[in-house]
């Protein structure tokens, strides 16, 4: 593999296999608005020091000041750093009077002068005007790379190019890496994604990467995978533990004591459930059970919410005699709008690994559908949420909606009940004009449960079966 030198994004890095290739050309491509000039300079600060500063040389696309202006409002920029360690030059003077052949002139006695180790031209595509043709543009590629290539120095070309020129701009066959942004769009939502198009002498993550851009700058969210595939690339990722743990250990309670008569061989660590049935059946309130009753244990826990305020969650919780407020439950709510499903699960693994989680519930896994923009990396991401949390013994807990208040027609279409290793049916039934709350385990994976529809009771003690069968031990909760 070729050495390689920090991007600035550290998860930009996982994605390339160790960062940019050094002492190479990227180029950095996507249509306006995209990031590339923010990708850019965040590369600039976090590489430029005053022996080799970054040299960033801004073209004709965007006016030196607007850069510098925009730049300024970032959390990284530096302005200290302004003329030291990053070095703005602007081209657009030598490229009107003097042409490409200027412009190679003053390139090299910048690089002579600065002896940067980092250079960024941007806007590269706004210098194809300038030649006389494509001939001429290629031979002026050819003397700027092999400049370029005598200096121990990492190349950035950035440029608003859509990634169906790759295959016909001659720049593209210079370039050793070809990182792509852009952004998709689904109905009213829109989400940031990028792409590593080429990458000589090494690997990489394939696929599209979500990111965002905000104050911080750019923060990069890349794809998961399985967990196994991702060791064999290198490169853990957030949450995985590399012990196979797996289902082993000594069973224990679900924190709910309805569950763990119907479960007969108990609950391992590391199990993931998932907890279905219609509105106002107690999903919620189970999954809250599951995990302060771990917290109880000493087992640390994190409830991921969606629709369900935190003051609401709150004051269910405190209706039970549970406060988010005490020590061992942390509470991950984000809204379903503006939601990224690549940020979510990476925020919640480095959560659940921060805090020690041996228990997490997701509480809302349609709301986390509906959220997701495509199908395939919706499951793909819930595959390996459940196995990274399973390989490190920590249990999942995950709710799920159905439309059907009185008997369930059908699991979701999303796969979740597939990777689960309990699926527990939750349900209304009409008792002498009557309606009761019914529990039911549809599934146990590699041990034995009560097949047995029970109804079930919400108390101020907990949930609580009403109907036990022959053989379950009457009042336990």
């Amino acid at each position: 593999m070729t050495a390689r030198l920090g991007s600035g994004v550290a998860r930009l890095d996982s994605v390339l296999d160790g960062g940019l290739p050094r002492d190479a050309i990227t180029l950095v491509i996507g249509l306006p608005g995209s990031g590339k000039t923010i990708l850019a300079q965040q590369c600039a600060f976090a590489n430029g020091t005053a022996e080799r500063p970054a040299l960033y040389l801004s073209t004709v696309s965007e006016p030196l000041e607007k850069i510098l202006r925009y730049g300024q409002t970032l959390a990284f920029f530096d302005a200290g750093a302004v003329g030291t360690r990053v070095v703005y030059e602007d081209l657009g003077g030598v490229l009107g009077d003097k042409g490409l052949g200027g412009l190679l002139t003053l390139v090299r006695d910048l690089l002579r002068t600065h002896r940067p180790g980092v250079i960024v031209v941007d806007s590269f595509k706004a210098l194809y005007p300038y030649a006389r043709g494509s001939g001429e543009f290629r031979r002026f590629l050819h003397d700027l790379a092999g400049m370029l290539s005598a200096y121990p120095v990492t190349s950035l070309w950035v440029g608003e190019y859509g990634e169906d020129e790759v295959a016909v701009a001659p720049e593209f066959a210079v370039a050793d890496a070809i990182i792509a942004l852009g952004t998709s769009r689904t109905a009213e939502r829109e989400s940031r994604g990028l792409r590593v198009l080429k990458l000589r002498g090494g690997g990489y993550r394939s696929g599209r990467h979500a990111y965002r851009i905000s104050a911080g700058g750019i923060a990069v969210f890349p794809r998961l995978a399985d967990p196994g595939a991702d060791r064999a690339a290198g490169s853990d990722g957030p949450g995985l533990d590399t012990g196979d743990r797996g289902l082993d250990g000594d069973r224990v309670s679900t924190g709910i004591g309805a569950l763990d008569d119907l479960l007969a061989d108990g609950y391992r660590p590391g199990a993931a459930t998932l907890v279905a049935g219609p509105t106002g059946v107690g999903k919620t309130i189970m999954g809250l059970h599951f995990v302060f009753g771990g917290a109880a244990r000493g087992e640390p826990g994190v409830v991921a919410a969606f629709q369900e305020y935190p003051s609401r969650l709150e004051r269910t919780a405190r209706a039970f005699g549970w406060s988010f407020a005490d020590a061992g439950v942390t509470l991950l709510h984000r809204g379903p709008i503006d939601l990224y499903l690549d940020e979510w699960v990476h925020d919640l693994l480095e959560t659940a690994e921060a805090t020690g989680a041996r228990r997490v519930l997701v509480d809302g896994l349609g709301d986390l559908r509906d959220a997701s923009l495509d199908a395939v990396r919706f499951r793909e991401c819930t595959y390996s949420l459940v196995h990274r949390l399973s390989r490190r013994g920590v249990g999942l807990m995950m709710t799920y909606e159905v439309p059907e208040l009185f008997g369930l027609s059908r699991l979701p279409e999303h796969d979740a009940s597939q990777v689960s290793d309990n699926v527990v049916l939750l349900g209304y039934q009409n008792t002498n004009g009557t309606i009761a709350r019914t529990i039911t385990v549809l599934k146990t994976r590699a041990g034995h449960h009560d097949p047995r529809v029970q109804e079930f009771q919400i108390t101020a003690g907990g949930v609580r079966l009403t109907q036990c069968g022959e053989g379950w031990p009457p009042g336990r909760g």
